[in-house]
């Protein structure tokens, strides 16, 4: 458990950490922006997989019972959050790390594809993910893991548009007048239209098929079936 306790720590908090203006910008003055991003990433995905074992190999602790109807949730909301990180994955993302160019660039309106419904569809899909799965799985275990990359997924929306907004300055301001943090934010305001050409119908149907997919090995990977 402590050892869960301290790559969940890691794995949230060092997003926080290194991305944080200060911090970023001394380590890329210091090494150069091509060697933060690699340790970035190393810290990233060695994090998480230390995470990841750690959750396995940590003891249940159950904190609540689940009733038999909520786990109908994850069940409901996997698909919608599939097509967001699928779609958030797959569009050019001027909020994911080293997107800033694209602003700065300013290759045409920012609200295309999914970023007209939200300026955040991965972070949206992953947060998605961990709150549906939170509210089944009542064990500490469960609670740590998915309630990390639930607080790094919500938290670190308001952080990214905070650190974009203090870099770029005015060329933020397309992103943050035509697009909305909230999903259909800026369409319900009328300040941006939802962009169904530019969304396609092939990332809705991959976002599909990885659900299925997910679904489909998901009791053979997690020991768990994810129906009721």
């Amino acid at each position: 458990m402590n050892a869960l306790i301290a790559a969940a720590a890691l794995f949230v908090g060092g997003h926080f950490l290194l991305s944080s203006a200060p911090l970023r910008a001394t380590l890329i003055a210091r090494f150069g922006e091509r060697m933060f991003r690699g340790f970035y990433s190393l810290v990233m995905i060695g994090s998480l997989t230390w995470m990841l074992f750690a959750y396995g190999a940590a003891p249940y602790v159950a904190l609540w019972v689940t009733p038999l109807g909520l786990y109908w949730l994850p069940v409901i909301v996997m698909p919608l959050a599939a097509i967001l990180i699928v779609a958030g994955l797959t569009t050019p993302n001027p909020t994911m790390v080293g997107g800033e160019r694209l602003l700065a660039e300013g290759t045409g309106s920012p609200a295309v594809g999914i970023f007209s419904i939200t300026r955040h569809p991965f972070l949206w899909g992953t947060g998605l993910w961990a709150v549906s799965h939170l509210l089944v799985n009542g064990d500490l275990p469960s609670i740590i893991l998915m309630g990390g990359i639930a607080v790094l997924s919500f938290a670190g929306m308001v952080h990214i548009d905070r650190r974009r907004e203090a870099a770029l300055g005015a060329a933020w301001g397309p992103m943050k007048l035509t697009t909305s943090l909230l999903p259909f934010g800026a369409v319900l305001a009328g300040r941006s239209k939802i962009d169904w050409h530019g969304i396609g119908w092939w990332r809705p149907l991959l976002g599909l098929a990885l659900y299925l997919g997910l679904m489909h090995i998901h009791l053979m990977a997690f020991g768990v079936s994810p129906l009721p």
